[in-house]
């Protein structure tokens, strides 16, 4: 460590890096699907923080009372309607394939009166106009739609949304984010067609608006990834955002990362920066190292303080942070509010995601608009 930086944990008290908690913990979960991100991430981050899962409901019930188990679950189901019928379950989180999640959410509006809340994954059905029916649905219905986009909850996300709020970094003049990752890819994106964009770029994207708000256009550049052998177009994907106030915002999510599966020698991380007039920011992302325990990192300077300030915290994205996203959601159940994260926010994202598959396919600069007045773009 050289004399120029300062690693002081006690920056992190400064820093709102937490996600902020309900007072009443209470209401019943009922969690459909029972997979790896509800399993492994979703039910242990609410247990560590008090929330109440009452059913889990799986096609395959084996899997569901595995789960169930696990996680001292009280009612198991092998159809989610059955689950829905259940009068203990106020909150429904659905952790499903994108293009299966819609039909969940039209039986919880059709059948489960009883439901105030659903927390449904990212991305938010197949493309923006289905994304966009899924908000209706709940709208019409009077039931709170939260999005679990739980990147927002990774802790050098939320401090450097701190460090914003704040103004330690002055005007935002360029930001960047680097992925060189290798990414699990699960069996039924094979049937989507697509891959990096909705699932990968979506957390960056999302980002990048908690940071800084909607940008006005696009431009994206993608290829296929080599290793992926079943058909897509948006494997390696790069893009820039342009802002109103002249911002501009450029990633890189590389899947390849180069031949490390292949034998190389591995160079795998994800780094993200931010510059403004008067402070910068630095971070990474600890993601790429799970089921490893390692924290995500923020260090930044300012022209006041010209020195490196590195604050640190245990807490990790993958299971910490998914918290975040359900914590947000029972706190506008609680309150009466608009969730942190709710479905008309996140109609902003995913029709930036179809702006950059515009972008691609067209060789030009979208606006996003485009995307709200026209529907959408084909699967």
């Amino acid at each position: 460590m050289t004399a120029s930086s300062e690693p002081i944990s006690s920056h992190v008290e400064c820093l709102d890096y937490l996600p902020r908690l309900p007072r009443d913990r209470s209401p019943g979960i009922g969690c459909v699907g029972a997979g790896f991100i509800m399993a492994d991430c979703h039910l242990v981050a609410y247990r560590q923080a008090g929330f109440n899962p009452v059913a889990i409901a799986a096609r395959r019930r084996e899997q569901a009372d595995a789960v169930a188990c696990r996680h001292a679950i009280p009612h198991v189901y092998s159809d989610y309607r059955e689950l829905l019928a259940n009068p203990a379950v106020e909150v429904v989180d659905i952790a499903v394939p994108p293009d299966v999640q819609i039909e969940v959410v039209r039986e919880v509006v059709r059948h489960a009166s009883h439901v105030r809340g659903v927390l449904a994954q990212k991305p938010l059905g197949v493309n923006f106009a289905e994304a966009r029916e899924i908000v209706r649905l709940c709208r019409d219905a009077g039931i709170t739609l939260a999005v679990n986009q739980n990147m927002r909850y990774d802790q050098s996300v939320r401090a450097c949304k701190s460090l914003l709020q704040r103004g330690d970094l002055g005007e935002p003049v360029l930001a960047t984010i680097d992925m060189r990752a290798i990414p699990h890819w699960m069996p039924w994106q094979e049937r989507q067609g697509w891959m990096t964009l909705r699932i990968m770029s979506i957390h960056h994207l999302d980002t990048l608006r908690l940071w800084f708000g909607n940008p006005e256009r696009v431009f994206a550049s993608v290829r296929p990834d080599p290793r992926t052998r079943f058909a897509h177009a948006d494997g390696i994907c790069l893009y820039i955002l342009e802002f109103a106030n002249g911002l501009r915002a450029m990633t890189c999510d590389d899947v390849w990362a180069g031949p490390a599966k292949e034998g190389a020698a591995p160079d795998i991380g994800i780094r993200w920066r931010v510059e403004g007039t008067t402070g910068m920011a630095r971070g990474t992302i600890g993601w790429p190292s799970y089921p490893d325990r390692t924290p995500s990192t923020l260090d930044y300077t300012t022209i006041a303080s010209p020195t490196w300030h590195q604050p640190r915290w245990p807490e990790v994205w993958f299971p910490d942070a998914f918290v975040g996203p359900m914590a947000q959601l029972l706190c506008a159940l609680e309150e009466g509010s608009c969730p942190e994260i709710s479905g008309e926010d996140n109609l902003h994202t995913m029709a930036l995601v179809d702006a950059c598959y515009r972008s691609a396919a067209e060789h030009r600069v979208v606006e996003p608009a485009e995307i709200w007045n026209g529907g959408g773009v084909p699967n």
